[in-house]
């Protein structure tokens, strides 16, 4: 008799374009839900801080915990994915989702919430690999630039209708939900997903076998909850003593993990973290552009909500508004982006990069000299910018890193990948965000928000200008062979 949990026996050619579209459908569906769960909660901070009583570290650790616990669990996500089969554990992700999803919904208690969440964040981890994965091993190379578009566009309009639908739910209290709403909209969403995917995802294409790594998968979360935790609480804190140390002890324990999994990586005997990956340029110049285009990102959409919210005035709901042109121009170039990029190569990068980089600087500008007197209007501008210009650039990244990826590898691959992203924003949201709250001050008022956020955008310009300096290197990379 098989086991259950054996590698997959069977082999699949590659995906036919009838194909793809349904597959990605279902895929992209895993994205969005993903990346709205990120950004909804931070609309509900004030009703669960009324409702729930929650504190501004139970706050956090509800916004964080998922962030971390999505982050740590990414490659270890990713390595069953490799394992066991992508579709399989596409499929448990989205169940497992789906029911953190109703735990969170069901809360009474903030702590019940904390755990709830970071449920919510270990199951993601289980199925967004997957994504990339399928994308990676199962699509022929013609199409792949396509469902990177897709995979933008999922991307970018998860995290913008987490503002704007999260405040639009809880605004509209429907049942007398209001909150909780948020949470349970999610699960006959994956429950219809998970129906779904059986019949469309494309079956296991492999039987390369593997094993998982315990030991270094307990480690890679450990150092990653040892950074993550204390840059997500440190700020509101204060920076007390135990956030250094944690971030202290981050680097033996990273240490020692590495040298462990370089010396099962000499062995050959299937470490959680394939450093083999990183001998190919591709992956290296898509990691490291990826981690600077992270950390403005993340760091840009906190900071700007700040703005919106306690600098310009405006409520939840209206703020969400104000991101949603963003979300739009992202939209739009994403799916032109792949047949930009084809046609005028790094040019369209290096172009698309400038584009975002100008609509920073016309977004700093009058923040920085006329304050809280910059209109709305003008911020919607810049955004439509900015969002232009990210929609080519973002999905570009996630190919490059992943152009030359075995297919064998294709879930680890993946799970590295997105769990930089997530490190790199977390990590720009606690550094940034400490630029941003040192200029603001400690009573601050619409005019100290804008000059803070004119400084955090002046970071963010620098940022988007090494991330135009990396794609220069993408150009010989081109015909590198894949490995």
């Amino acid at each position: 008799m098989t086991d259950a949990l054996s590698p997959p026996e069977t082999k699949e050619e590659p995906l036919s374009a009838a194909r793809v579209g349904p597959v990605l459908a279902v895929l992209l569906s895993a994205t969005f839900i993903t990346q709205f769960d990120f950004f909804v909660v931070n609309v509900a901070a004030p009703s669960l801080e009324t409702d729930l009583g929650a504190s501004s570290s139970a706050l956090e650790l509800i916004v964080g915990g998922y962030a971390f616990a999505y982050a740590g669990g990414m490659i270890t996500g990713g390595r069953l994915g490799d394992m066991y089969g992508h579709r399989r554990l596409f499929v448990i992700g989205v169940l497992g989702f789906a029911f953190a999803s109703l735990l969170c919904g069901v809360t009474a208690n903030p702590e019940q919430l904390v755990a709830a969440r970071l449920a919510q964040g270990l199951t993601g981890a289980l199925m967004a690999p997957q994504v990339l994965a399928v994308v990676t091993a199962d699509f022929p190379d013609a199409l792949k630039p396509k469902a990177m578009a897709g995979y933008g566009v999922a991307a970018g309009l998860g995290s913008i209708a987490g503002q704007v639908l999260g405040g639009a739910m809880i605004e509209a209290d429907l049942a007398g939900l209001g909150w909780r709403l948020i949470f349970l909209v999610n699960v006959p969403y994956c429950l219809l997903v998970a129906l779904l995917a059986p019949g469309i995802l494309p079956s296991p294409r492999s039987r390369h076998r593997t094993t998982l790594d315990p030991v270094g998968a307990v480690g890679v979360a450990t150092a990653l909850a040892l950074l993550l935790v204390p840059l997500t609480m440190g700020h509101s804190q204060g920076w007390p003593a135990w956030t250094w140390i944690s971030m202290a002890c981050a680097v033996p324990v990273g240490a020692a993990v590495m040298y462990g999994e370089l010396l099962l990586n000499r062995r050959d005997a299937s470490p959680v973290l394939d450093l083999g990956l990183f001998r190919s340029p591709s992956f290296r110049a898509g990691i490291i552009a990826s981690v600077a285009f992270m950390l403005y990102f993340g760091s840009f959409m906190f900071t700007l909500t700040l703005l919106l919210q306690s600098g310009l005035g405006l409520d939840a709901f209206e703020a969400g508004l104000v991101f949603s042109p963003m979300g739009v121009t992202f939209m739009l170039t994403s799916v032109i982006g792949g047949r930009l990029t084809d046609r005028f190569g790094v040019i369209a990068l290096v172009v698309s990069s400038a584009v975002t980089a100008a609509g920073l600087l016309m977004l700093a500008a009058p923040l920085y000299s006329i304050g809280d007197d910059t209109s709305v209007a003008w911020v919607v501008i810049c955004l439509c910018l900015i969002g232009a210009g990210n929609g080519v650039v973002l999905p570009a990244l996630f190919g490059a890193a992943l152009m030359r990826v075995q297919p064998r590898k294709a879930g680890i691959a993946s799970g590295i990948l997105t769990t930089t992203q997530q490190f790199a924003s977390s990590a720009g949201v606690a550094v940034i965000g400490a630029v941003f709250f040192a200029v603001a001050g400690d009573a601050p008022n619409g005019d100290d928000y804008s000059d803070a956020m004119a400084r955090a955008t002046a970071i963010s310009v620098l940022l988007v200008i090494a991330v135009m300096w990396m794609t220069w290197t993408f150009k010989r990379l081109a015909d590198e062979p894949k490995g």
